[in-house]
């Protein structure tokens, strides 16, 4: 009899917890587990702004896939899209191979990607910080323009150079841009030749008010701890167009910048549009049991899911957040779990624990179960969440390792130059946004290769 074959899509929470639970659960001889991911690594999202400015090193935050998983098959490629009728997963190999991967059981949990919009020159100059790659490269990109700026004569270049424009007034752009401030700020006492007023950062956001996750109380502290250390504030407006050398504005400003930092929110994995499944707010319409109604044996979870919120009820989604990825990743192997065994699937349920926001140092907001927190205290709750819910205990003694060295002995502001190339990636060439295939070219895929490769 053959083992039934179980396909995870994607390396985040959800695809990591299903799988760790289901070898832990199965029997090898009760099904076949196959993972595809492009990295060979789970990805601490949140932590990312300290990789960024150097706080963390990239390893801290890159848990190995082979640490936490002992008989899953890893296949290192990208699944570009998924027939569902046929039960197959279009995937193209890391050596650029396209074969295809047929399916009993199939979780899509490929997460989400930088939301843009149609704003010229965007995606041409914008960064992103929603990769490990982005984040090591926005750390040398920082680091270039102060050494740049020191070095140039020109006083526009060198303004120019020394500001930086961080679009995305919730908790990713104001933890990038608080972190990133602390770097540049701690980075002058090495660049004497610069004048320390001439460093601006800028954060915008087209919402009235920051943190809105938060609340009213908790964004205004924020916005007030960022002020006192020199960020600047454009909130009711956005991006009008991005050149190399400036940002405007829609209120008719200016800035001259050569750093546009963008995370004003996700979409959904370009994967969703490739399988005709019914779509709310752009991710995938999912019951409560992470099932996707019409497809049978095709779950979803996570950023790519629009999962029901049973705890508020009504309408609402679960927000693409950590917390709500890692349960759903739970709930999903128990149900694969009852699929098999012809039990009763169970649904999710969970009340959101909260929000918190780490601004580096001993500045931060936070709001668990309701409560709300700022200054030390609130910077304790923080890490000490974020120390709990990395997967493993080496990555957790790492990070910990990282923010003690960082503390004591500071930082050396070295470029890696890992990123250097005759011409940067753009944003949509880090998150691979172009590499997925039409509902019609997966069909073609599904119907010319052979399904048992």
């Amino acid at each position: 009899m053959t083992r039934p074959r179980i396909v995870v899509v994607g390396a985040g929470f959800v695809g990591i917890e299903c799988l760790h639970r289901l070898e832990r659960k199965l029997a090898p001889r009760d099904a076949e587990l196959i993972l595809i991911s492009p990295h060979d690594y789970q990805l601490y999202l949140p932590l990312l702004p300290h990789v960024a400015a150097g706080v963390l090193t990239p390893q801290s935050v890159a848990v190995s896939l082979r640490r936490r998983l002992r008989r899953t098959k890893i296949v290192p490629g990208v699944a570009i899209g998924i027939d569902a009728k046929a039960k197959a997963c279009i995937v193209r190999r890391a050596t650029g191979e396209v074969t295809v991967k047929p399916y009993d059981h199939l979780v899509i949990a490929a997460g989400s990607t930088t939301r843009t919009f149609d704003i010229p020159g965007l995606t041409d100059h914008a960064l992103g910080v929603k990769t490990l790659a982005q984040a090591a490269y926005i750390r040398d990109h920082v680091i270039a323009q102060l050494d740049l700026a020191a070095a140039t004569t020109d006083q526009e270049e060198r303004a120019a150079r020394l500001q930086f424009v961080v679009v995305g007034g919730g908790y990713a752009g104001v933890e990038t841009a608080a972190c990133l401030q602390r770097l540049t700020t701690n980075a002058l006492k090495r660049y004497p030749r610069l004048d320390p007023t001439l460093v601006r950062w800028h954060l915008v956001d087209v919402a009235p008010r920051l943190l809105p996750e938060l609340g009213e109380r908790l964004g205004v502290k924020a916005m007030a701890m960022l002020r006192e250390r020199g960020i600047e504030f454009s909130l009711g407006t956005s991006v009008a167009a991005v050149e190399e050398t400036s940002v405007k504005l829609t209120d008719g400003r200016t800035l001259p910048s050569r750093t546009l930092i963008w995370t004003a929110g996700v979409a959904a994995s370009p994967l969703v549009t490739t399988i005709g499944a019914e779509t709310q707010r752009g991710r995938i319409t999912a019951t409560n049991q992470l099932t996707v109604p019409g497809f049978d044996g095709l779950y979803a979870a996570g950023d790519v899911a629009a999962v029901p919120d049973d705890a508020k009820g009504g309408d609402a989604i679960c927000p693409p957040t950590a917390q709500h990825a890692q349960r759903q990743g739970k709930v999903l192997a128990d149900n694969i779990m009852a699929n098999l065994r012809g039990t009763p699937l169970r649904p999710y349920h969970h009340k959101d624990l909260g929000l918190v926001v780490d601004l580096g140092g001993a500045d931060a907001v936070s709001k668990p179960l309701g409560i709300e927190l700022h200054g030390l205290p609130a910077q304790v709750v923080a890490r000490g969440y974020h120390v709990m819910a990395l997967p493993t205990f080496t990555a957790r003694t790492r990070v910990l390792v990282n923010w003690g060295l960082n503390a004591v002995a500071g930082d050396d502001f070295v470029r890696t130059d890992f990123q250097d190339s005759a011409r940067p990636k753009t944003l949509q060439e880090f998150e691979r946004t172009k590499a997925y295939l039409s509902p019609e070219e997966v069909r073609e895929h599904s119907a010319m290769l052979n399904t048992r490769s």
